[in-house]
């Protein structure tokens, strides 16, 4: 590193320490909901309390005319009302009777319109009403077209996605999360489209010349941002669970690829009902299938948007296992109906309530309707990566201090989402399953069309479990980091006893900046002998302990299990005994030790040879989620060894690693096509092709040759491997090939595979070839940032990505909007592992422009060194150890 550049991370992450103390450096328990406390930017003097609203949208002119009447409840006399919107004109406002117009000032920067009267509003109820025109976006914030291809030629679809603060681009409202109300809507749109929104249609009304007022029942009270419109040439097919109509809406033709989640979406429904203790409160669901323009789902209530691809499923292109994905995203989203739309966090500094909870009942849902799909198993990266980002300066406490909408929007990552999975998981286990679900029951049925903060749900589940969980709780939610557990054996008199210490565990380089400062926590420690069914102890740690362990000699393993969020760090004699019994772990303690022992390596607390050893003893027969870790491990390390003198020594190795099992599994295979050696035979073509095997690269271009002949012969649980490996290896002709097979298909997975596998090119004239082609309509801007993310790290060119990406930053932009600059472009910059990238991302001055953009760019100037420093540390003793064991 120049001292130049370690000088720019040493103070930012300086910076960032001394905030990190001064917000988080103890752990007190938050009050419970309180609106007038509640933190926020509108003032609270007036309160709507019904919304009723006309739309009018032009998908040509891309404007959003429309009227609204909000009945507003004024608390204390005020001449001046201030609500949110944006990108908004303003005809008129006016005030009860309508004798009286307002003065309109508008705050670009605060997304504010301030309205003042010639003489105060009194206390008590009013109606205003406002006549405005918003904008039809481009990008995936608040109302906004999506063209996609037909057979027909080209259609557009508008819909809506306002989380966490964009319904404000629709009509000017009170856009915080606390400040509930019931809505009204009607649209206006041409006869033959069909508009889809919160609540069931009441009436259709024909207008001339060819239009059609449709209107809406009103909504329960909820929150701004979970209004949802969506109009296009849509259909539906439904079916009924317990008094709801469930449907699933998409594009002409396309409907009927929703019967899988459809039938899901009626067993879950009905799973939800018995478990929350309240049911769903609205009379449909619908499931809406968006042909682009957005990558996930977004929980709207009662009418769900999901990204195409993430909803429906076609057993003609997408592999069997696709349907894991599908119910995973289907029961996330129905969770929120729930936990997050009938009982909302009050501020985004409690997002996690959302998020953590709908997180974790994905899988619990997946374990009770496909236990096969061993979904904790199998989804353990989810936690790993949170403790890989907690581990970091630049991470922040669950309950983290949001002070505007771009901070808002970088909040949804994986502590909130997958830390706050972890730890509901471990709270679970600790309270029971029944007197946890109690807890959950009692929380509903008393925050019911309300808002919460975590200490409300701390609250009940006290009561309900009559254990501590505050103080538990508080220390994994309030404060920041990970636990470390030091775990030790000793042999006193015959018997085996361990000792366990906390500390905290870092992946902080010492020359990048100070030390993190200490942590404590209360955690629950299970600790056991292995076996095929093993069973723990469970100890809760809060500094340190000691306890049996069975006979001298015999392994006892932290964590038993893998339900705790904590690293385990194993004295020499545990260690030992551990290590000889990797074999006899069940997979996932088997798990769980290899990703412990990476992570030592990775906080400089272990030398990697410790790591591979473990490795040395994996049988090719393993599990799918052992060599998924693996394989993750070797993916790491291939990237960071790029234009590195260590990188052929360490293919050669990860090649003869990884190749018997794939000759093991071979490429055809017997399973169901949704079993773990499937998913498993496609992970590893896809690693080996990365690795350079040239028998797998032959293979699959030989296949891949076969399949533009013949579609069939190419099954759809390898499309995805094979398409890969013969984008990273296409000379032209198989370049334009992957290109045609995008620009001929309509269906939305089936391109965004074939664009991206061409955007894995390592030859640099067709990866320009890629970049410019994202600056035209032909690509949908859904993939954009997929197309540019591919260039940098499946084709290896991050520099030449990064020289377009500022070339073009402004017409990119435009076509992507605020989230390109406050996310993508630095999340982009973490396929770098060379510090002066980090300076160059620092000196960026988009990436710079929010406070939510600089918190972003600061985590991955801080990616970037925590990979410079592994790279150096880590390459050159992998290499030695390969040598030495010839």
């Amino acid at each position: 590193m120049k001292l130049k550049q370690a000088a720019v991370l040493t103070r930012y992450f300086g910076a960032m320490l001394a905030l990190m103390i001064a917000v988080s450096g103890s752990v007190h328990a938050e009050p419970v909901f309180s609106f007038d406390a509640t933190p926020g930017k509108l003032p609270k003097t007036v309160v709507p309390f019904h919304y009723a609203i006309e739309l009018r949208p032009d998908a040509e002119k891309l404007e959003l005319g429309g009227v609204e009447v909000i009945d507003i409840e004024v608390r204390e006399p005020t001449a001046r009302l201030t609500l949110n919107a944006v990108s908004t004109t303003f005809a008129s406002v006016t005030v009860d009777d309508g004798a009286e117009r307002a003065d309109i000032a508008l705050d670009a920067t605060a997304e504010t319109a301030t309205f003042t009267f010639a003489q105060p509003l009194a206390t008590g109820a009013h109606r205003l009403r406002i006549a405005f025109t918003a904008r039809i976006n481009k990008f995936d914030r608040g109302f906004f077209f999506v063209d996609y291809p037909t057979d027909n030629g080209a259609k557009r679809l508008l819909t809506s996605k306002l989380e966490p603060a964009d319904a404000r681009r629709i009509f000017p409202c009170w856009d915080e999360p606390a400040f509930k109300a019931s809505f009204a809507l009607t649209v206006i749109v041409p006869r033959h489209l069909l508009a889809v929104a919160n609540m069931p249609v009441t009436r259709e009304e024909m207008l001339e010349p060819n239009l059609k007022r449709v209107a809406f029942a009103s909504t329960p009270k909820m929150s701004t941002y979970l209004f949802v419109l969506t109009v296009g040439e849509l259909e539906r097919i439904t079916a009924e669970a317990e008094g709801v109509t469930v449907g699933v809406v998409a594009t002409t033709g396309k409907a009927a690829k929703g019967r899988f989640a459809l039938d899901s979406a009626v067993q879950l429904l009905a799973w939800f009902n018995d478990y929350f203790g309240i049911k769903y409160p609205l009379p449909k669901l619908d499931l809406i299938a968006v042909p682009g323009g957005f990558g996930g789902a977004m929980e709207n209530w009662g009418g769900i948007t999901f990204f195409e691809s993430r909803l429906l499923f076609d057993p003609a292109t997408n592999p069997d296992s696709a349907r894991r994905g599908i119910f995973s995203i289907l029961a996330h989203e129905m969770a929120h109906q729930w936990f997050g739309d009938l009982v909302t966090m009050a501020w985004w500094d409690n997002l996690w309530l959302n998020e953590g909870f709908a997180t974790w009942m994905a899988t619990k849902a997946a374990e009770q309707f496909h236990p096969q799909w061993q979904s904790w198993l199998n989804g353990y990266g989810q936690k790993q990566f949170a403790m890989s980002l907690d581990a970091r300066r630049t991470t922040h406490p669950i309950q983290q201090r949001v002070a505007n909408e771009s901070e808002a929007m970088v909040a949804f990552d994986a502590i909130t989402y997958n830390k706050g999975q972890a730890l509901i998981r471990m709270l679970e286990n600790y309270l029971g399953e029944a007197v946890f679900r109690d807890g959950i029951r009692a929380y509903m049925a008393a925050h019911a069309y309300g808002n919460t903060t975590t200490a409300d749900l701390w609250q009940v589940l006290e009561r309900a479990g009559h254990k501590p969980v505050t103080e538990i709780a508080a220390s994994f939610t309030e404060q920041d980091g990970v636990p470390l557990i030091s775990a030790e054996t000793v042999c006193q008199g015959g018997a085996q006893r361990m000792t366990l210490r906390q500390d905290r565990f870092a992946i902080a380089p010492a020359r990048t900046g100070p030390a993190l400062p200490p942590r404590n926590w209360q955690v629950p420690v299970a600790i056991g002998p292995l076996g095929a069914t093993p069973t723990a102890d469970v100890i809760l740690l809060r500094g340190s302990a000691e306890a049996a362990a069975g006979s001298c000699g015999e392994a006892i393993k932290a964590n038993l299990g893998d339900i705790g969020y904590y690293r385990v760090e194993y004295g020499p004699v545990n260690l030992t005994a551990l290590t000889k019994a990797l074999p006899q772990m069940s997979a996932t303690d088997r798990v769980n030790f290899l990703a412990d022992s990476w992570a030592m390596v990775q906080a400089g607390r272990a030398e990697p040879p410790s790591y591979l050893a473990l490795v040395e003893q994996i049988g090719a027969d393993d599990r799918r989620p052992v060599w998924d870790q693996v394989i993750g491990v070797f993916s790491s390390l291939n990237r960071l060894s790029r234009e590195r003198a260590e990188r052929p020594a360490l293919q050669r190795y990860a090649r003869a690693k990884l190749r018997p099992v794939l000759d093991r599994l071979g490429w055809n295979g017997s399973g169901s096509g949704d079993d773990d050696d499937t998913l498993l035979r496609s992970s590893l073509i896809w690693t080996l092709g990365d690795l350079g095997d040239e028998d797998v690269i032959a293979e699959a271009k030989r296949r891949f040759a076969g399949f533009l002949g013949d579609p069939q012969s190419l099954p759809n649980a390898l499309r995805d491997a094979v398409t890969h490996v013969a984008g990273v290896t296409a000379d032209r002709a198989t370049y334009d090939a992957l290109l045609a097979l995008a620009r001929k298909s309509t269906v939305t997975s089936e391109r965004t595979r074939y664009y991206l596998a061409a955007a894995s090119t390592r030859e640099p004239a067709l990866a320009r070839a890629t970049l410019a082609l994202t600056l035209t309509d032909e690509v949908p801007g859904t993939i954009v940032t997929g197309l540019i993310n591919s260039v940098g790290f499946s084709g290896e060119q991050p520099g030449l990505a990064w020289e377009f990406l500022q070339k073009n930053y402004d017409a990119l932009f435009v076509k992507l909007g605020p989230q390109f600059r406050d996310q993508f472009v630095a999340s982009f910059m973490t396929n770098f592992s060379d510090e002066r990238r980090a300076a160059e991302l620092a000196g960026f001055t988009p990436a710079q422009a929010t406070s939510g953009g600089r918190v972003t760019a600061g985590r991955a100037q801080e990616t970037i060194a925590i990979s410079a420093d592994l790279k150096a540390r880590a390459l050159p003793a992998i290499e030695a150890w390969i040598k030495e064991r010839k």
